[in-house]
This record gives structure tokens, sequence and C-alpha cells, in this order.
């Protein structure tokens, strides 16, 4: 039985260059360094509530330049604050595609990309 997710990966050809993007940039919480494959805590999840939520980013020898096709996986970033934490990434040369906007249901996106060129998004849930 599948229980939560607990990692996710964007394969890339230039590791470093998202390295700092992830770990400089959006100040995830480095969790390992390799020569290939860097992994961030997100925290804890899942169902047991104990799991540890991964974002990895890692070099892949089938993978070259920017993303083809960026919104067929979107991953959510969750926030406290959309517009604080937009503004400062704006202000470090963040490309986002869609300012913070509250959603109908309640909650704030806001959508952005990364130097590969897929998508994320924050999310700020009420």
């Amino acid at each position: 039985m599948i229980n939560g997710v607990v990692g996710v990966t964007f394969w890339t050809d230039d590791l470093e260059k998202m390295f700092r993007f992830y770990n400089d940039v959006l100040q995830l919480p480095l969790h390992s360094r390799h020569p290939d494959f860097i992994a961030f805590d997100l925290g804890r999840g899942g169902p047991d509530g104990n799991s540890s939520m991964r974002f990895n980013i890692g070099l892949h020898d089938r993978v070259s330049g920017a993303s083809k096709d960026s919104y067929r996986f979107m991953p959510h970033l969750g926030v406290d604050d959309i517009h604080a934490v937009a503004s400062r990434l704006a202000d470090a040369g963040v490309e986002f595609i869609r300012q913070p906007e509250q959603e109908i249901w309640g909650g704030w996106v806001a959508t952005f990309l990364d130097p590969d060129g897929n998508t994320l998004q924050l999310l700020q849930l009420v």
C-alpha cells in the first residue's frame, strides 16, 4: 500500500547551478550532498507524521538543457507568508510567472521557475 510521498527529484545536467538556486536562493535545508545527488529535508509529513520529506536534485545522463515540459510536474512549497517569501525571491532574481494570488478556495499561490525552467509554486494554506 502506498502511504505517502516521501520525496521528489529534479534531474539536471548542471547540478552546481541547481544547488546554488535551491540552497542559496530558496534556502532549503540541506540534508546531504554527494557528487551527483543532493537532498534537501523539508520536514516531517506522511500519514504517520514521522516520514521525512526529501526534495532532491541530481545529475542524470539522459537530461540535457532546460525542461521541455515544465508544467507536467509542479511541486508546491509550503510557506507561512507568501508575500514576504515571494518578495525575497524576486529580489534575488527568481523569475515569477504568477505573482501571489488568492485562490477561490482561500489559499494563496505564486508560481516561479528554477534555473532549468522547472515550474514550482509557493503555497500558503489558510
